[in-house]
Order: C-alpha cells, then structure tokens, then sequence
C-alpha cells in the first residue's frame, strides 16, 4: 500500500513539476530517469560490435603500443540530442547525465564481451578545473560504467600536471602540442601489471587518450591498456 501511494504522490509530482529530458527538453514520463526514450533510441551508435569498421581501433592504431580493445558507443554528432546530453554534463552542473550514459556504454561492453579489464582510469581533469565544473565528467561516466561492471575506478595513480586549454577549436596538430606531457603518474605500482580501461566522454583527434597512454607506458611495468568512450568524431 505504500508504495501504491508513493506512486500516485511522485505522478502527482511530475504531472504538475515535470522533469525534462536533457536532449530534447520534453518533459520526462514516469519510469524515465534524465534521458526520454526517444532520445536513447535515436542516439547515433556506432554498432562496432556488429562487425562493422571499428573507427576507435583504427584511430590509435600504432599510437597506443598496448592496445587491447577500443570501443565508443556513438558517433557524435552537432546539433543532436546527445550533444545536448553531453553539454549538459559539462557545462550545466549534470553529472547524474554522465553515469547515466555510463550505464548505457556498460551495457553494450558487456554486449560484445568487453569486461576483462582490471580498472577504470577516466581521463584526468587538472584540478582547477576539476573545481571550477564540480566534479570530473570522464569520472562520471566510469560511475556509470562500474554500477553495470563492478570494477574499481582509479583516480589517484595518474594526475594531470598542466592546465590547458579547451581543444574545442584547435586542430590536430594543435591538440598534441595542446596535451603533450601534461600528464604524469604517481604511483605506477599501483598500475603495474593490470589492464586498465580509459575512460573519456568524447574523441575526437585522440591526442589526449595518446599522450595519457604513453606516460602510463613508459611508467607503468606490464601493462595493458583499452580505451572507451560515450561518442567518437567520425573523422576518418
């Protein structure tokens, strides 16, 4: 009965207060939880798992040395619901948007049987702007991959040193000189001898991803690294 009776008071409460989609600003029906199923089912997947050229292998195709396995959900596209999605996370204080869509990337790594790694490193904020946002929205994303995948999340072993600029409108060559050795490893026995999946939001050139592996290769004992992410620019 009291459940019954939460149910009518919480629909009572989205009827008159709704809560709104963050990729169409509809507003939310009952069971939906920040995302409507309009928005999830109009994504732009990428469908890799279904044998389909794998734009994210071939991006770091001899730029990450140990590659295992590398995976994007979607393929990002401008002026779609899932950049609304992904704005939100980062610039409009969202971060229950990137364990949402966290969940969603666990589901189809679990899918394609894409779970043997041992830890989740999301990309490193530096930590002024890791203040200045409220929270690492890479970081995020890992919650929401770990809820479906229970694997651990490491967010102390490697820290970004150097502040830099956005790379929102910088080229490719701009955006490796942008990220180049601004990363660095603390504590590399903590690493040595695991698989670890980074985690990011969206790829685009994949300087950071590169730069952030390399540091961990050239630090890190016996590694393996794979990579992942919400969505990839389709560039190549």
């Amino acid at each position: 009965m009291k459940e019954k009776i939460k149910f009518v008071i919480n629909s009572l409460i989205g009827l008159f207060y709704p809560d709104y989609c963050a990729g169409c600003n509809e507003p939310l029906m009952t069971g939906e939880h920040y995302i409507c199923l309009n928005c999830i089912a109009d994504l732009p997947y990428t469908y890799f798992n279904d044998s389909r050229r794998n734009l994210v292998n071939e991006l770091f195709w001899g730029r990450i040395t140990k590659l295992d396995q590398a995976y994007s959900l979607c393929y990002f596209k401008k002026k779609s619901s899932l950049q609304n999605l992904l704005h939100s996370l980062k610039y409009k204080n969202r971060p229950e948007i990137g364990q949402e869509l966290g969940i969603f990337l666990a589901n189809e790594l679990e899918k394609i049987q894409f779970t043997d790694f041992d830890v989740l490193l999301p990309v490193p904020l530096h930590p002024k702007k890791e203040k200045k946002r409220g929270y690492n929205q890479s970081e995020k994303i890992a919650e929401g991959i770990a809820q479906v995948i229970s694997k651990p999340i490491d967010t102390k072993s490697v820290v970004r040193k150097v502040y830099t600029e956005t790379q929102t409108k910088k080229g490719k060559i701009e955006r490796w000189d942008n990220v180049k050795d601004i990363f660095t490893v603390k504590r590399p026995q903590k690493l040595a001898g695991k698989h670890i999946l980074i985690v990011d939001d969206v790829i685009t050139t994949g300087a950071t991803i590169e730069a952030l592996s390399q540091i961990i290769e050239k630090e890190v004992d016996d590694v393996k690294i794979s990579v992942t992410s919400v969505a990839i620019a389709k560039t190549l």
